[in-house]
């Protein structure tokens, strides 16, 4: 079957639409503290991760817009954030375990630096368009879990009342989404919508009906039974690596 995207690409650009309002908005209404500029990066080496809808639509924008030796160097430098990202976040997990505080680990997430792939060398975006929407939204105030965070270059000074952008209520729209998404492929992933990965991996994944675990409904139980059958025989003794960290 054709998976169509483009009715989900259009409500997730909705949303990006209302970021670049907000920000715009903040920055007109508190210039001297916005101190976003042209080669400004501090927000391209953020640590953070996509829902499903905005992973498969970085993912789009970049298939469609790089080719070549520009697409290869992209490749590579996700691949070499994509190891770092993972090893961050397994030091995170094995420190979860040991008893660790939880609001410690994510502040040294938070702290963590991996360079994004689409920042070239001279400090700019290649995809910036496209950007996501945590990126669109960096230099203004934001809050998660009813915890303000700042830009650390901004002028915002602390307590005092700014207007800030809610990234748990987008983040619910973005969930949603997804989950529409989901439920439109029939895929066998039922859990698919919630998951989380990193711009690295939007980037490496090709987001194709297998990977979706798109439904055949052309075929019979039986045929679906034996293609898992063959699928699981073919995978005996190999080691099964799964795109879900």
């Amino acid at each position: 079957m054709d998976i169509d995207f483009k009715p989900f690409f259009e409500k997730y650009k909705v949303l990006s639409t209302i970021a670049d309002e907000l920000f715009a908005k903040t920055q007109k209404e508190f210039a001297e503290c916005i101190k976003c500029e042209i080669k400004c990066a501090d927000c391209c080496h953020a640590l953070f991760d996509l829902t499903l809808i905005e992973a498969m639509y970085i993912n789009h924008r970049f298939n469609k817009m790089f080719e070549g030796e520009k697409r290869e160097a992209i490749l590579e430098k996700a691949n070499r954030a994509d190891r770092k990202t993972y090893m961050i976040k397994r030091k995170a997990y094995k420190d979860k375990e040991a008893g660790k505080n939880e609001v410690e680990i994510l502040m040294e997430i938070a702290a963590e630096r991996v360079r994004c792939p689409f920042l070239n060398e001279n400090d700019m975006c290649e995809l910036y368009d496209d950007r996501p929407i945590t990126c669109r939204l960096y230099g203004m105030p934001t809050s998660t879990g009813g915890i303000s965070h700042t830009c650390g270059k901004s002028g915002f000074s602390e307590g005092t009342p700014y207007p800030t952008a809610n990234l748990d209520v987008i983040q619910k729209k973005l969930y949603e989404i997804s989950a529409e998404f989901v439920t439109h492929i029939k895929t066998r992933h039922i859990k698919m919508a919630d998951m989380l990965v990193p711009l690295s991996m939007a980037i490496l994944t090709e987001y194709n009906e297998k990977y979706l675990g798109i439904v055949d409904e052309t075929k019979t139980l039986k045929d679906q039974g034996k293609e898992h059958e063959r699928h699981i025989t073919g995978r005996r003794g190999k080691t099964k690596k799964s795109h879900f960290r």
